[in-house]
């Protein structure tokens, strides 16, 4: 089946939005998608935008049951590391069930690795669930490191309430 790897655009914000959450219900999270396809839009399309996005794009002959041409996302962003330099992080990787096993996850991810390399980024960062032994294998077979062993990282997070906390624990002038 052919498909293309595309850069997002504003209107693609719905299907995003709609992967989002089936993925979110994948990994049983979907109760924690607050996001709507309007600030998708809004931080994805403006003058300095939090995050890029590619798309995975079938044609219409291919459509999914559901109608759908847009079928995979990667959404990513670039952060950087004061050891090694920039790093583009993958936050997203995307591709509805019936369309899973064609190669278009490997064409996302290596659309993103070659976004990188053109920005001068170092490596490509992401995370994924500890159960989530499919995603981890496909990683692990493209030659991705599991550093949780190698190096014993955790991810940390501050959100609600303790953000809100820290926020105002900074220093005043």
């Amino acid at each position: 089946m052919s498909f293309k790897i595309r850069a997002a655009r504003k209107e693609d914000c719905k299907d995003i939005s709609r992967m989002i959450l089936e993925l979110a219900v994948y990994e049983k999270m979907s109760d924690q998608v607050k996001i709507s396809h309007e600030e998708l839009e809004r931080d994805g399309f403006c003058q300095n935008p939090f995050f890029e996005c590619l798309v995975a794009e079938v044609p219409e002959e291919h459509k999914s049951k559901e109608g759908f041409t847009v079928v995979g996302y990667a959404l990513y962003f670039y952060t950087y590391s004061s050891w090694k330099g920039p790093t583009v992080y993958l936050e997203d990787l995307y591709v509805m069930p019936e369309f899973r096993g064609r190669g278009i996850g490997k064409g996302l991810l290596s659309s993103v690795a070659e976004v990188g390399k053109q920005k001068q980024c170092v490596r490509l960062q992401l995370s994924v669930l500890d159960w989530n032994t499919p995603s981890r294998d496909f990683y692990a077979a493209k030659g991705a490191q599991d550093l949780t062993v190698s190096e014993g990282w955790h991810f940390i997070r501050f959100d609600g309430q303790s953000l809100d906390n820290l926020a105002n624990e900074a220093p005043k002038d």
